[in-house]
């Protein structure tokens, strides 16, 4: 491959709003494709997964390289419905620009605002694209006022368009000050039509004000009424980028490809490189220098792909030097090597070999170890800061349809959670579920479509069990006997026990046998036999804490006494005695930190209380938002994920922390002995 100027952008915003189509667009004016994929009947290039096409809309990270006048472009084309949002967040960390799509009704929304704030957080350079200009109800001049309400007053358009909706005709460039548009998918430039040369004149002179920021010695021209040459105006336009002193933004219709030459010419002319962005934060504390003399081959992976066909895909984003097939690089994480065998492009779900990948470029490499956020480096000792994906809140148990299956059920989803860090899978042993953490509902249910597609093993989502526990509130005395006459030697034991509440100390044991009524070795079997028996409960069958036990008498028989026979005898008089202690179940309680919208603060209160919480305290958190603090039953928001996103329209966060134990209400008690006293009764244990 030859080396040209690469640039990685990557195209993130609300869903819905068109970032697939500009992509498409982009193939196909590029001639990367012959057709414009996903409109009119065709099939599209990069939405191809068989999810994504059933649910109209984006799922997976897709690639799109295209070469634009003698500059590489990697459209980095990110799904943003909410459930999929962290891939968005994989795009940003391999790209140099985040291209903000929006649509020209609605403008920014709650997505579009969080990714924004992501790549500042990661000093990207920024661009908006506002989209379907050729629908109708649209408005060039009130989307522009949304984002400067939104974002500040540094987003200048630098294309306008000529018309909206039906009326729509192409865009004017409002740097060079032309009118542009397709004929028969050639681009034709004319002058400006007069009904629009005030409006171009307007953009123009905001953009010169915003960008002669970017030069010192300009500005105080500028200032001192000098006029600013078209050819400083151009110069200052990629510094102002980068430095992120104005963000451009474009008008388009990405169905009918207008408004996309002008974003392409832009790119090339004007969007920062990797090397332009400077040197890279490190683990340690340190940068990595990514100047284009360093010949040390590093690399970092950014996204991994697990392919029905294919197996695993590792999308690499080449920091330093230049990576070759059959390079050999140590994994910072694991100090093993790797060897990148294969390399390739990847447009969408083709492939095309390369022999080479230098600096700033990004390739995909086939049946890898390493997971997304590994560096690989020569030496090892480089390791990329990683970046911080959406909180996965969403908890909910896996179960396989089929009994035998659990081991492929188990595997599957291991390996989607090495690909994915939003998922997170793990065996809650108390509960003894296979749990899943993702961020919401829709990406779990395309995560076992995909297992009964490409594993041909189904499984489906049950309820959380809840870790109750069990206790006593007062102090109460039980009677063990068991005798057992089997016509040989028998069983006999006996045991009288006291037990207590012992809150927060956990279980204690007390030995106040004297006179020799209980053998000393027979104690430790009774010690035992009350372990076993508060391990499985008696109330619910849920373990039972914070018990203080003594044994203060009993008997024994000198032939048919044994341990076995006084550890049920434990079991007996510990049964007997809790039933006389105000036995209680209690409740895991989850302390949350929920941040709104202010005007979605008494709703969420309000569904606190309805869900036996409290809200412990509420402050101002940034502008416009509320931050609401809260203990609720764990039992409770264990779909707290699903809920907020109802409850606030997507605009809610939160976190989640589950700590100590309060008691359950009589009625949730009652309820939960019976469903045990069932299950028991069934031999279900």
């Amino acid at each position: 491959m030859a080396e040209m100027a690469v640039k990685n952008v990557a195209l993130v915003g609300q869903a819905g709003v068109g970032k697939t189509m500009l992509a498409e667009a982009i193939l196909h004016l590029t001639g990367k494709t012959t057709r414009l994929g996903g409109h009119a009947g065709t099939k599209p290039t990069l939405d191809y997964d068989s999810q994504e096409a059933a649910r109209g809309f984006s799922i997976s990270l897709t690639m799109a390289p295209v070469v634009w006048q003698k500059t590489r472009i990697n459209i980095l084309d990110a799904p943003c419905y909410p459930d999929f949002v962290g891939d968005a967040y994989t795009a940003l960390s391999a790209a140099e620009t985040g291209i903000f799509v929006v649509d020209a009704a609605d403008g920014p929304q709650v997505t579009t605002t969080r990714l924004w704030y992501a790549a500042e957080n990661l000093k990207l350079a920024r661009a908006v694209v506002v989209n379907r200009l050729d629908r109708p109800e649209t408005s060039f001049e009130n989307c522009m006022d949304l984002l400067h309400e939104r974002f500040g007053n540094r987003l200048a358009a630098v294309t306008i368009p000529m018309g909206t909706g039906d009326a729509f005709k192409g865009v004017i460039d409002c740097v060079h000050m032309k009118a542009r548009h397709l004929e028969n998918g050639k681009v034709v430039e004319t002058e400006i039509p007069a009904e629009y040369a005030d409006a171009a004149q307007d953009a123009h002179d905001t953009l010169v004000d915003l960008v002669a920021e970017a030069d010192d010695e300009i500005m105080m021209k500028y200032l001192e009424g000098e006029e600013i040459t078209q050819a400083e105006f151009e110069g200052l336009l990629g510094t102002a980028i980068k430095e992120h002193i104005f963000v451009p933004v474009f008008a388009a219709a990405a169905v009918k490809e207008e408004g996309i030459i002008s974003l392409l010419n832009a790119i090339v002319a004007w969007f920062p490189t990797m090397a332009d962005l400077g040197d890279i934060p490190l683990v340690n504390g340190k940068e990595l220098n990514v100047s284009p003399d360093d010949k040390r081959p590093v690399a970092f992976v950014f996204k991994s792909l697990n392919d029905p066909q294919n197996g695993k895909y590792s999308f690499l984003k080449v920091l330093t030097g230049t990576i070759t097939p059959g390079t050999e690089l140590i994994n910072a994480r694991t100090r093993k090597t790797e060897r990148l065998g294969h390399l390739y492009l990847m447009t969408g779900r083709e492939t095309t070999e390369v022999k080479s990948v230098a600096a700033g470029d990004i390739m995909v490499a086939a049946k890898m170890d390493a997971l997304t956020g590994d560096t690989l480096s020569a030496t090892g000792e480089v390791q990329v800061a990683g970046f911080t994906f959406p909180n996965s809140l969403y908890r909910v148990a896996i179960e396989p349809d089929v009994r035998g299956t659990e081991g492929k059920v188990y595997d599957f989803l291991q390996k989607a959670a090495d690909a994915d860090p939003t998922l997170l899978v793990g065996r809650d042993e108390e509960t003894a579920q296979t749990v899943i953490s993702a961020i919401g509902e829709a990406q779990v249910s395309v995560l076992l479509e995909r297992m009964a597609e490409n594993a041909k093993v189904k499984a489906h989502t049950v309820k959380l069990r809840i870790p109750y526990r069990e206790t006593i509130r007062r102090t109460a005395t039980g009677h063990g006997r068991h005798k057992k006459q089997t016509g040989g030697s028998g069983q006999f034991g006996d045991c009288h026990l006291r037990i207590e509440p012992n809150p927060d100390q956990g279980y204690e044991f007390v030995d106040e046998v004297v006179g020799g009524a209980i053998p000393r070795g027979f104690i430790p079997a009774i010690d035992k036999g009350v372990q076993e028996t508060m391990a499985g409960g008696v109330i619910a069958g849920y373990p039972m804490i914070d018990v203080k036990c003594a044994v203060f008498d009993g008997q024994y028989h000198p032939v048919d006494s044994n341990e076995m026979a006084f550890k049920t005898a434990a079991r007996l008089g510990f049964q007997d005695a809790v039933a006389k202690a105000n036995p209680v179940l209690l409740e895991p309680m989850a302390h949350l930190k929920i941040t709104v919208p202010e005007n979605y603060a008494g709703a969420v209160m309000g569904d606190i209380s309805g869900s036996r919480g409290r809200v412990e305290g509420m402050n101002a958190a940034a502008a416009g938002q509320t931050t609401v603090e809260a203990t609720v039953p764990y039992a409770e928001v264990t779909d707290y994920a699903t809920r907020l996103r109802s409850l606030t329209r997507g605009t809610g966060e939160f976190e989640l922390e589950v700590s100590g134990y309060e008691q359950v209400p009589g009625d949730i008690q009652q309820k939960l002995a019976a469903e045990y006293q069932e299950k028991r009764a069934s031999g279900d244990k």
